[in-house]
């Protein structure tokens, strides 16, 4: 039998997603399993590593079983996942505690000491971070472990039984591709002397590298064959890029999901903020992957609908479907509604993780609609405030191409054209990382000669969305508005989160 199938494997915040594609780049099916993040105090989030695999396994099978795809036609498979999701394993794959997944902000005292001692300002999503964290406040774990690492690197490991390094996902954590080393000098300093000791060691894959075929136990635990090719994959929001049409410079992505990025492919790193490594080949060699991001967006939409949508769960249309229609019903503004996004705190441009989400302006007058609408355009403007970063730096945005699950809603696209004042180009193809996966091993497996020719010939855009001017003109004064929020109430936010933390400590200390 012909072997003529490429699997893209998207761990996301929320499931495990895989897609099935021929070679030039057509679904040919798709299938999704959700795993549990639990929120123990504000500002935490973990994942069990054990439910990805159990996770993926049930994907595979769903998925295989729907389209008839037998095991004798896949190719290979790649994997793209959430960054800065922090593993401690033993050297066997066995987890020693749960993952810290990419949006855990405990470490927020931490990276300011790193920052004092550095100059380095780097995201308390990050693993350094983290790591400090854990070694202060769960010493047994840290010593315990033999591996630090991240969903990725974990989860090559379980399909392949290498640890290895992957160069696009360990950009957050210090490691130089050019030099073939770590920031060892950094991790001494902030006091993570052993830590880079403990990172996989030995193997090192960029992006579209065979790593190797499936492990006899892997194959038989996902109903795969023993000859099946994994190639290497990293960031989910780096492999969406390639899913979403962009492989050369020029482009901007906007790649949707539970938190929001915004990523273009340049021949000079555009944000210089004392980070321990900015590229370049992360993604392309030869080129720096520039990024800004929002820690909230989707997630945000996801809460809304748990937390006061309960009562439209057996809507006909969908939940979604229907709060969208009402939504598009409404003027912009969400008649004198705004909402800051900082739900798990702000990433860029203030990497300050002790700010959250309000709304103000709420009056007895407004609906269940208008505050959805009202998130959306809250959303919005933070993806607003990412483009000005871009724009100021040299970069100008005129379009964009958008993928991830909020690219579904035509409501929401048309509300960031009409805040940004940009084109947006919708792939056929909503599920980027999926297909950003298959591009990989289709490179991989020789396929196509490069990612940038294996980007052209696999992705096709679906819609584009232009602005609407009157509407824009309406968002421009908001969004000015909106940019005064955070100057405005950042003292008062971080005060109030101290307060908060200072009781936990002390309820902590009173169970103890």
């Amino acid at each position: 039998m012909e072997r003529d199938v490429l699997v893209g494997i998207d761990g996301g915040t929320g499931s495990i997603r895989v897609g099935f594609y021929d070679l030039q780049g057509n679904s040919l099916g798709f299938a999704a399993t959700e795993y549990r993040t639990t929120h123990l105090h504000t500002g935490w989030a973990e994942q069990s590593p054990e439910d990805w695999w159990n996770a993926l396994k049930a994907s595979l099978a769903k998925g295989m079983a729907e389209t008839g795809i037998t095991k004798d036609r896949i190719i290979g498979i790649s994997t793209a996942t959430t960054s800065c999701s922090v593993v401690l394993s033993m050297l066997d794959g066995t987890p020693v505690r749960d993952c810290l997944i990419w949006m855990d902000v405990r470490a927020s005292q931490e990276v300011n000491e790193i920052e004092a001692l550095t100059g380095a300002k780097l995201s308390a999503e990050w693993m350094p971070g983290k790591l400090l964290w854990v070694k202060r406040h769960e010493k047994e774990n840290y010593e315990k472990a033999e591996v630090f690492c991240e969903y990725q690197d974990w989860l090559t490991y379980r399909l392949t039984g290498i640890w290895s390094i992957n160069i696009n996902n360990s950009c957050n954590w210090g490691y130089n591709a050019r030099d073939g080393a770590f920031a060892e000098d950094f991790y001494n300093t902030i006091g993570l002397e052993e830590a880079v000791s403990k990172f996989p060691d030995g193997h090192v894959y960029a992006v579209g590298d065979a790593i190797g075929t499936l492990t006899k136990e892997a194959a038989d635990e996902l109903g795969l064959g023993y000859h099946t090719l994994v190639a290497q994959g990293g960031i989910d929001s780096s492999i969406a890029i390639l899913g979403m049409g962009v492989s050369e410079p020029g482009k901007l992505a906007l790649i949707t999901g539970s938190s929001n990025l915004a990523m273009a492919l340049t021949d000079e790193a555009l944000f210089n903020e004392g980070l321990i490594n900015t590229g370049p080949d992360h993604l392309i060699p030869g080129y720096y992957t520039s990024y800004r991001g929002q820690v909230s967006s989707g997630s945000i939409l996801s809460w809304f609908r748990r937390e006061f949508c309960r009562d439209l769960e057996d809507v006909e249309e969908g939940v979604f479907d229907y709060l969208n229609r009402q939504a598009a019903e409404l003027e912009p503004g969400s008649e004198g509604l705004i909402v800051l996004d900082y739900w798990q705190g702000n990433r860029h441009p203030y990497l300050d993780s002790k700010v959250r989400g309000m709304f103000y302006g709420l009056s007895l007058n407004h609906t269940r609609a208008h505050m959805y609408r009202a998130l959306m355009e809250g959303i919005a403007f933070g993806t607003e405030n990412l483009l000005v970063q871009f724009r100021d730096s040299g970069f100008p945005v005129q379009e964009i191409n958008i993928a991830g699950g909020t690219s579904q809603s035509d409501v929401f696209m048309q509300i960031h054209a009409d805040v940004s004042n940009v084109t947006v180009n919708v792939p056929q193809d909503r599920q980027a990382p999926c297909l950003g996966c298959a591009i990989t091993v289709a490179v991989a497996a020789g396929i196509y000669p490069g990612l940038a020719e294996a980007t052209k010939a696999m992705v096709k855009l679906e819609k584009v969305i232009t602005p609407n001017p009157e509407a824009h003109r309406k968002y421009r004064r908001i969004f000015e508005q909106y940019r005064k929020i955070y100057p405005g109430f950042k003292d008062w936010m971080h005060e109030t989160t101290d307060i908060y933390l200072q009781s936990l400590a002390e309820s902590d200390q009173e169970q103890q």
